[in-house]
């Protein structure tokens, strides 16, 4: 049975930090909902109200198109070993982008990674956990760093010359441009 929370509690925040992946999923008022897998060690816990995920660079943007309009977004994370268990995090999100104000502040909470590219924080509007009965048990083997090597082997006028005019969603919502982040070794 589906039980709802106001805010992470202690054994909330346990379980997410076992997780290696987890989803979000966003939606604008009219076009497609976008239903994402993340993985490394890209999530945090803010406080028991607040959570924050860095993104990097991908094949698109829309979770920051979707949040630019609507703020709605839901993350879930299935427990793939004992206990069953499903958490959803209800929220509103937004993007901070490496050169907003509030960055450096953010960025503190990670590993910044080459292709960084924003950071969603999320306010929590509610927490619901369900059985997980039906999740099968899947063991983690490792990270795929496909993506990092790829943000690390290209080169930066390379990277703006492949997003440029890439700056709206699929549904034609427009997106805050940003180049990549390359960290401080940059």
């Amino acid at each position: 049975m589906a039980e709802f929370f106001e805010a992470l509690n202690d054994k909330h925040v346990e379980m997410i930090g076992k997780q290696p992946v987890f989803f979000t999923a966003t939606a604008a008022a009219d076009g497609r909902i976008n239903l994402s897998p993340k993985g490394y060690d890209a999530f945090r816990v803010l406080s028991p109200t607040q959570v924050a995920y860095l993104d990097l660079a991908g094949s698109g943007n829309e979770t920051h198109a979707h949040l630019s309009v609507d703020g709605r977004i839901t993350v879930m994370f299935c427990n793939f070993d004992r206990p069953a268990l499903i958490l959803r995090i209800y929220g509103r999100g937004i993007a901070v982008l490496p050169q907003d104000e509030n960055w450096n502040d953010l960025a503190g909470n990670f590993e910044i990674f080459s292709g960084t590219r924003q950071i969603f924080v999320i306010d929590v509007e509610s927490i619901q956990t369900s059985c997980g009965w039906g999740i099968p048990f899947m063991e983690f083997d490792r990270e795929r760093e496909t993506l990092k090597k790829a943000h690390a082997n290209l080169p930066e006028a390379d990277w703006m010359e492949k997003v440029a005019g890439r700056n709206t969603s699929i549904d034609g919502i427009p997106t805050r441009t940003t180049a990549r982040y390359f960290g401080p070794e940059s």
